[in-house]
């Protein structure tokens, strides 16, 4: 792609004068798209907080996903959204390291059980995998626009349990461990099939809240600034002003 940069509005803006179609392999895509970076901090993160986890059973079941190496790939370049927070190669990750170390210092301030607030934060987002394409561009797959990343994490984790002659994990625990990933969005008009009704799953709810929003914000002051002159903007996805200095 050829083209000139100008500005507009105090913000660049490329205008495109020639496009040549390359091979989908003769470009790294962390080149073309938004990147978090290296991952491995992330990964050291996570992989040293399950490895405190005391609960055998539990410490299995995200064994399952989390010592997959094809599992690990993917989420390692998943974004977390296609255009809100997060949507950057590898944001998933990112978002998944953010959310656990929140949603541990609510459990550890609180009292909740760290091993089912961490296991619930690991796979609450899981279903992204196959919510979301990155091949190119951020988009949405047709199972994430018909049933959505949250109803596909439940069913991820429902089939891959199956998938075992003994299931690493009780009955009540693949409850409770759906029942995080279902109600982690808190509310039914958030998009969330069930309500929180545990003390854990409202820590990872707020958590993920916590990051996404934060991040979200961030973001949206950054790509502002510039284009107008006012310190506050009205944004209709928080129904409130930001305050943009």
């Amino acid at each position: 792609m050829v083209g000139e940069v100008h500005l507009y509005r105090k913000k660049k803006q490329l205008k495109v004068t020639s496009i040549r179609l390359l091979p989908e392999d003769s470009v790294e895509l962390s080149a073309l798209l938004p990147s978090v970076g290296p991952v491995d901090r992330y990964w050291k993160t996570l992989d040293a907080w399950r490895e405190e986890i005391e609960k055998p059973r539990l410490k299995k079941a995200l064994s399952l996903f989390f010592d997959d190496d094809e599992f690990r790939m993917a989420y390692e370049r998943c974004p977390a959204s296609p255009r809100g927070h997060h949507a950057q190669l590898g944001g998933l990750l990112k978002h998944t390291a953010e959310v656990a170390a929140i949603a541990r210092a609510i459990a550890r301030s609180c009292g909740a059980d760290m091993d089912l607030v961490l296991a619930g934060v690991l796979l609450h987002d899981i279903g992204k995998l196959e919510s979301y394409s990155w091949h190119g561009t951020f988009d949405f797959t047709p199972a994430g626009s018909l049933v959505g990343h949250v109803a596909l994490g439940a069913l991820m984790v429902d089939r891959r349990l199956d998938e075992e002659e003994n299931p690493p994990c009780t009955e009540e625990e693949r409850q409770l461990l759906l029942h995080l990933i279902l109600s982690h969005h808190g509310r039914l008009e958030y998009g969330s099939p069930k309500e929180p009704m545990l003390p854990e799953a409202f820590a990872v709810y707020h958590a993920d809240d916590y990051s996404s929003t934060v991040a979200w914000m961030l973001q949206y002051k950054k790509d502002s600034a510039g284009a107008t002159d006012d310190e506050f903007m009205y944004n209709r996805r928080l129904g409130r002003n930001l305050y943009l200095r």
